[in-house]
This record gives structure tokens, C-alpha cells and sequence, in this order.
């Protein structure tokens, strides 16, 4: 089934701040979860549509918005209208090809970022932009398809476990960003593992599948790294950040999750350069194995230089040739050829040759 593709073409020649969803339709229908909750009370609902419910954002409590599918820019205009949010910040969730950044815009922050997972049965990462919203008790994700890695935020919230009920929209952002990171681990995780079975099918018999795994793995790893490398310089803002969006008591988490990051970050330099020396190595047998067929070759063509050389003389359209009239003259001449052959073995042997 061909991918639904919106190419950045269809931007061209319009104004800032146009809507026009740039990148692969995921989803086909958009659907829009609403999640109110207090420390002792929440209430979740679902539906589609570009209508959004009166009562977002709650008056009270923490309300998130969590939209999958952002194909529809009517859903993001409508989103956008009721919290007044900037025209070039709409313009740039419905672009899934944005660098991973957050910005501050008095009332809330944009920031946004992109989520891997190494879903079961598939070699290749699906990779997801993701974007969000924050505002004084509220928070809007957009999300590229349904289906991620945030339900045990979600039954948290159900089930009124951990701090989440208790604290702000801002604490909520950061198990998200949290569990993105922690899915980058598992990510790294299975790669290593792929790795594991590469370098020993690299020891025994590599062929051009494996180089194929080599430049697929080193391609996920790539994507990771370009991934995880700007979200330092994002956790890095907020932590630095003097907005009242982001409350102080956050900062030691988002400290620990800048040091996660800068691990993703390493990790993936490590696996980058140890792919690197796989296809060296890969290359390196290849020059062996054609090192061993040439000698082969070789040898196999010498022995034969001396065994031409006897059966052209005796070749010769000439009369008077006195083995060629001797009883054991034929006889003779494989003898010689057989004793010639097998001493240059020897000889080759004792040289190490082969």
C-alpha cells in the first residue's frame, strides 16, 4: 500500500503561518482524547471531529488534550483559535519535519520532538513527531498516528498512582518527554542486540545481507542521534527557563532527564563508531577471501607453468624425438609431470604458502 504523502511543495508560495500538514498521513481518522483530573477525581472522554468540548481546559485541575493525527489542520486551527496560539506555531505542528526545539510564548510553550519505537515483527524504527502545548493547567500533544508509548501515563492517571494528580501540567510534561527518553533506551537496547548477532555472522561467514544490516542499523542509529542531539539543547532551556510554566520543584527532574539524554547521546556515538568498524572488518574479510582464492589461483596456475612446458615439447611436430618411439616413453612423461606437480606442493607447503 503506497504511504499518503504531503510534500513540502504545497507550501510554496504561501504566506507565514498558512496551514498545510507537510509529511506522511499516519492515521485515518483523527481522534482527540480529553483527560481532566484532580488529586481525587478524573474523567476521560473520546471523540473526533475539529469540535472541541466546552469545558477545555478545566477550570480546575490539569486537563490534556492529547490529539492523534494531525493530517486535518482543521483540528489544529480550531485548537488554536481557543488558545490563542500563534499562527507560525500551528504552522509548524502540522510540518512533521521540524527540528526538536522549544519556545516560549508568554501564556504557554511550544516544544517539539520526535519518539522511536522498534515495533514488534518490523527491522526498521517508526519514528513520530510529537508536539505539545503548555499552559497554566493544561497541555495539548499532537501525535502523527494513534497507537504510542504513553499508556502507563495514562493508567497512572486512572488509577491515581505516583505524584501526577497531585502536581501541575508541567509535571505531566515531563513523565512524557521521560517516557520518549526511556523508549530511546529500549530502542538502543534492541539495536545492541542486532549488533551482537551481526559481529558473530561477521566472524563466520559475512555476506551482502550483512553489509545490508550494517548500513540499515548504522541508518537507525543515525536517525536516533539526530533525534536525541537537539533534545539536549531543549531540556537544557527549560531547566534554564524563569517562566511560570515550568515550576521550580521540575528542575531536579529535568536535570535527570538531561543526564538521560546525554547517555542516549553517548551510546549512540559508541554504536556509531563500532558500525563503523564492522564495515571494516566486513571489507577486510572480503579482501581476505579474495586473497585466499587468488593463491589459489596462483598456485594452481604455477604448478601447471613447468606441466605445459613438458607437454608442448613433447608436442612438437618434429621426426626425430627418441621418446616417442620408447615402450616407456608416455609412461614416463606422467611420471615426471606427477612428480613435478607434487614436489612444487611440497615445496609451497614448506614456504607457507598456502
Amino acid at each position: 500500500m503506497a504511504k499518503q504523502v504531503s510534500p513540502r511543495s504545497k507550501k510554496l508560495g504561501l504566506p507565514p503561518g498558512t496551514l498545510v500538514h507537510v509529511g506522511e498521513k499516519k492515521a485515518e481518522n483523527v481522534s482527540v482524547t480529553i483527560f481532566n483530573f484532580e488529586e481525587k477525581s478524573y474523567s476521560e472522554r473520546c471523540f473526533t471531529g475539529p469540535e472541541l468540548p466546552g469545558d477545555f481546559p478545566s477550570p480546575s485541575g490539569v486537563s490534556w488534550l492529547d490529539v492523534s493525527g494531525i493530517h486535518e489542520v482543521e483540528v489544529i486551527r480550531k485548537i488554536g483559535e481557543k488558545l490563542c496560539v500563534h499562527p507560525l506555531v500551528l504552522e509548524d505542528i502540522a510540518n512533521t519535519h521540524q527540528r526538536p526545539k522549544v519556545e516560549f510564548h508568554g501564556d504557554y510553550l511550544y516544544a517539539v520532538l520526535r519518539m522511536a519505537q522498534k515495533l514488534p515483527g518490523k527491522d526498521e524504527i517508526e519514528f513520530e513527531q510529537m508536539s505539545l502545548l503548555l499552559g497554566r493547567g493544561w497541555l495539548v500533544t499532537f501525535q502523527e498516528r494513534p497507537g504510542d508509548i504513553f499508556e502507563p501515563v495514562r493508567d497512572r492517571i486512572r488509577q491515581g498512582q505516583g505524584r501526577v494528580r497531585r502536581e501541575g501540567a508541567d509535571f505531566l510534561m515531563h513523565m512524557l518527554l521521560d517516557m520518549i527518553v526511556d523508549h530511546y533506551f529500549l530502542v538502543i537496547e534492541r539495536l545492541s542486540d542486532e549488533m551482537e548477532t551481526l559481529e558473530d555472522e561477521l566472524f563466520r561467514k559475512p555476506d551482502s545481507k550483512t553489509l545490508g544490516d550494517i548500513h540499515r542499523i548504522r541508518s537507525d542509529s543515525s536517525m536516533i542521534r539526530r533525534a536525541a542531539w537537539p533534545l539536549r539543547e531543549m531540556i537544557q532551556t527549560l531547566q534554564r527557563s524563569e517562566s511560570e510554566l515550568v515550576s521550580q520543584r521540575l528542575h531536579p527532574y529535568l536535570t535527570d532527564l538531561y543526564d538521560h539524554v546525554l547517555q542516549v547521546v553517548d551510546t549512540v556515538e559508541v554504536q556509531r563508531e563500532t558500525l563503523a568498524g564492522y564495515a571494516d572488518i566486513y571489507l577486510s574479510s572480503l579482501s581476505i577471501r579474495m586473497n585466499e582464492i587468488m593463491q589459489v589461483l596462483t598456485i594452481i596456475a604455477t604448478i601447471f607453468i613447468p606441466l605445459t612446458f613438458i607437454v608442448g615439447v613433447y608436442g612438437m611436430n618434429f621426426e626425430h624425438m627418441p621418446e616417442l618411439e620408447w615402450k616407456y616413453g608416455y609412461p614416463l612423461v606422467w611420471v615426471v609431470m606427477l612428480a613435478t606437480s607434487v614436489g612444487m606442493l611440497v615445496w609451497f607447503r614448506k614456504k607457507h604458502w598456502f
